[in-house]
């Protein structure tokens, strides 16, 4: 079939997000839970008027519970979050935590005496939980990979066609002889009666610099290993993020054979089934 790179760029999905996407509630929840006892201890603090004889009090009962205030602020101790003092030096945020004056100085300076004393919250673990949901955000981008890989994975099990993931190129005597000492993982390899497919696979919504570079590596690579009798590279790839480097898509295109997005997949799924038999 003849490739059409302006009909590969109009097929190209608006995104791969499924409603699971944007929150793992089970890590938020194990997150949660990995402090509830803490945060449970902090709850002593609400709606209490004099803030610092309440921390003082708490402080002598268990000083250990002071140690998750920073994710009150959405933020985490691995981090290392720092902060600029009056004396203009920073200082990490979890080294307040270490007296009640710096728990106080804390506590007042980013304004969570305030909203203590108000009770403008109720429970801290219930905060902390929406908190989390809100950090999650953050992880979001590696979850978009995920999904990714998820769905072809789906889809060749679909399809009866048998395949691995994550397989290193070392696995591969003819394909390592080529690559010399630049060992390659790719995403899936499939393998026929007559040819092995090593597969990469990638999804984005949004553009970057990132593209032009993704897009010139496969470029390189695909002659290297399509050179090696037995062996044909395959590009799977989607998302409207492309249309920032149109341009360099456009040279892999006209080079890579085998590149598809999810579209224009099943093309390929169908050979492979022909090869199979």
């Amino acid at each position: 079939m003849e490739k059409d790179f302006n009909k590969f760029m109009s097929q190209l999905s608006e995104t791969n997000a499924t409603l699971d996407f944007y929150s793992d509630f089970k890590k938020i929840r194990n997150n949660v839970n990995n402090i509830a006892i803490s945060l449970n201890m902090l709850n002593f603090l609400l709606g209490k008027e004099n803030l610092r004889e309440a921390v003082t009090a708490l402080w002598v009962r268990d000083k250990s519970a002071f140690n998750v205030l920073d994710i009150l602020i959405a933020t985490r101790r691995k981090d290392r979050k720092k902060f600029i003092d009056n004396d203009g030096k920073a200082y990490l945020v979890s080294s307040l935590f270490t007296s009640v004056d710096g728990v106080m100085k804390f506590l007042e300076e980013t304004g969570l005496a305030e909203v203590f004393t108000n009770k403008d919250v109720n429970d801290l673990v219930d905060y902390v939980f929406g908190v989390e949901t809100g950090l999650d955000t953050n992880a979001r981008k590696n979850r978009s990979g995920d999904i990714t890989e998820t769905l072809l994975h789906r889809i060749l099990n679909t399809n009866d066609i048998i395949h691995r993931m994550e397989v290193y190129s070392s696995e591969f005597p003819e394909i390592k002889a080529v690559l010399g000492e630049d060992e390659k993982r790719f995403d899936f390899v499939i393998k026929t009666k007559q040819t092995t497919y090593l597969i990469e696979l990638n999804y984005y919504s949004g553009g970057g610099s990132k593209l032009n570079e993704v897009a010139r590596a496969y470029r390189e690579l695909a002659p290297i290993v399509n050179g090696v009798e037995g062996y044909e590279f395959v590009w799977i790839t989607d998302g409207e993020g492309w249309n920032s480097a149109k341009n360099k898509l456009a040279e892999a295109y006209n080079d890579i054979p085998r590149m598809y997005n999810f579209t224009t997949l099943p093309e390929f799924l169908e050979e492979v089934k022909q090869e199979m038999k």
